[in-house]
């Protein structure tokens, strides 16, 4: 492990490099020098450790804290264990009312920075990093005295830098937990040649080295990362926490009318009345006796959780539907929960297309609505292709803890979370996710085909639930260091 002046030294190059190739004169360039200077000053003021230290871990996300779940998960775990977390990254939506609700969490927001309007698009990038760095360095150095620092990764630029010198400085261990690598998401927009992509797998590459440990959510990724990266790593799977379930036919109900208040499918047909008994598009409420029973020739309810980026290729879904949209009776509804760049594309798309069979939402759920939802459906499609081919996709996870059975689009390690013919199905085109609809629901609403085998199979397959995961793997790791 390099000592802290190592750490300093390479840093400051790596932004003189950086200011010198985005077109910086040598004078604005050398800025980070004073930088340094800077970081050495506050560094000699800095108190001893504080005797209480290996109780507080800081966990780290240079993203929007409510759409970081494992994040969440990481932050409630420690709570649970008597360590007292600050909880940094933006606070664009809500987080869980856990998080809020916990004592021993202590949310610390920090700005989304934009950078400058102007000037070249490389410029305006670099801007932005470094900007970003300032803040981060600050509010790092600014905090109570920390064991660790648990970082996620992607974003990590400049995170990752800004974090590590931070913790250097500090005497903090640095933890990076690895769910994808960033310059294979940059890649996607940029393309994998772009002097922009090979710089962030430069900086990625380099820096994530030295970290003192480092957390991955696959095999897969924890070979590549120690094949590639010499990096060495835990995998730590994502799984459900107790709030992903089978939601009780009570609870299904009491979500369905609320939602059927803004969203007329969630609502019962016009020409439906009955005596003494409140009624949902899915569920039938006897207002006497207080039982719910689901409707007789209720319609399907296909989930689909989406962040509307380029790894996630929603056309494949609607083409299927436009190939089997006639085997969905009395119809289907799809319901694309989610937010991000490409929703308003996706909902023009939506709306030009005339499904007679299939009513889709696309609106964005409450957090503590989001697991009774998915507790509620009859199918789950996951349209996310990893970038990296290493990282799986959280929300089928979700789904797999509400027994939900899942069709998901293939890439490389997809098999170690959906075992195909078992716990669902995985498919390659929107002509083959076609032929799966149809197969899944040839005897909706039955539950003797093969999606009621599925979810049989996930009820009988005791799978692992998230403290469990994080107790056996990462708790050992933090006692180590920390007490």
């Amino acid at each position: 492990m390099a000592d802290a002046n190592a750490a300093v030294a390479v840093v400051t190059v790596s932004l003189v490099l950086l200011g010198l190739l985005s077109g910086l004169s040598l004078s604005w360039a050398l800025l980070p020098v004073a930088v340094v200077v800077l970081i050495f000053v506050l560094a000699s003021g800095l108190k001893g450790r504080d005797e209480l230290a290996h109780l507080n871990v800081c966990v780290l996300v240079l993203g929007d804290i409510g759409r970081s779940p494992r994040i969440q998960y990481h932050a409630l775990s420690l709570s649970r264990h008597g360590y007292n977390v600050t909880l940094i990254g933006f606070l664009g939506t809500k987080p869980h009312q856990d998080i809020i609700e916990d004592d021993r969490i202590d949310i610390l927001p920090i700005s989304e920075l934009k950078g400058l309007t102007v000037g070249p698009r490389i410029f305006r990038y670099a801007s932005k990093v470094i900007f970003q760095s300032f803040q981060l360095f600050y509010v790092l150095m600014k905090i109570e005295d920390q064991g660790y620092i648990l970082m996620q990764n992607p974003p990590g630029l400049p995170a990752i830098a800004v974090t590590w010198v931070a913790s250097r400085l500090r005497g903090n261990q640095f933890i990076i937990d690895w769910h994808n690598y960033g310059y294979t998401i940059m890649a996607l927009t940029h393309g994998e040649n772009h002097f922009i992509v090979k710089l962030a797998k430069w900086y990625e590459k380099l820096f994530g080295r030295f970290s003192d440990h480092n957390l991955c959510v696959t095999n897969a990724m924890r070979e590549d990362l120690r094949k590639n990266w010499n990096i060495e790593a835990t995998t730590l799977y994502d799984k459900p926490p107790p709030i992903f379930r089978e939601t009780p036919l009570k609870l299904q109900h009491e979500l369905f009318i609320r939602m059927g208040s803004t969203y007329l499918p969630f609502r019962p047909s016009l020409d439906v009345t009955k005596e003494y008994m409140e009624l949902t598009a899915f569920t039938e409420h006897n207002t006497q006796t207080g039982a719910v029973t689901r409707s007789a020739g209720r319609p399907a309810l296909l989930i689909s959780s989406t962040s509307w980026t380029e790894d996630e290729d929603f056309s494949v879904l609607l083409q299927a539907l436009e190939g089997y949209y006639y085997y969905f009776s009395p119809y289907a509804l799809l319901y694309c929960l989610g937010s991000g760049p490409q929703k308003e594309y996706y909902k023009k798309l939506i709306d030009s297309k005339e499904f007679h069979h299939i009513k889709i939402c696309t609106p964005w759920l409450e957090a503590e609505d989001y697991p009774v939802l998915l507790g509620s459906a009859d199918l789950g499609v996951c349209l996310h292709k990893s970038s990296s081919g290493l990282d799986l996709p959280m929300k089928v996870v979700d789904m797999f803890g509400c027994c939900l059975p899942v069709c998901a689009i293939h890439f490389q390690c997809l098999h170690e979370l959906v075992k195909h013919e078992e716990n669902g199905l995985i498919f390659k085109d929107s002509k083959e996710l076609s032929e799966q609809l149809k197969l899944l629901f040839s005897d909706f609403p039955g539950d003797q085909g093969k999606l009621g085998i599925f979810r049989k199979n996930l009820r009988e397959s005791g799978q692992q639930r998230w403290d469990e995961n994080w107790d056996h793997n990462v708790l050992p790791l933090i006692k180590e260091h920390c007490d």
